[in-house]
């Protein structure tokens, strides 16, 4: 089976970065909606999905070589 032209490298499909987590100092206080920990979360939860299924195809590129 030939290999897709948009995953043939490594530098094609790099590994998704996780968020910065933000420092205690940087939430106010003042109850803000979304608050900097709320945004973090959320951009945590994205990052795991996406690097679930990056190491899924990067797992399935080593059992096709």
């Amino acid at each position: 089976m030939p290999k897709s032209p948009a995953l043939e490298s490594p530098a094609d499909d790099p590994r998704p970065t996780p968020p910065v987590q933000p420092e205690l100092e940087d939430c106010c206080n003042s109850g803000c909606s979304p608050c900097v920990f709320d945004l973090y979360d959320e951009a945590l939860a994205r990052y795991r999905v996406e690097l679930a299924e990056w190491e899924a195809r990067h797992s399935q590129q080593k059992h096709q070589q």
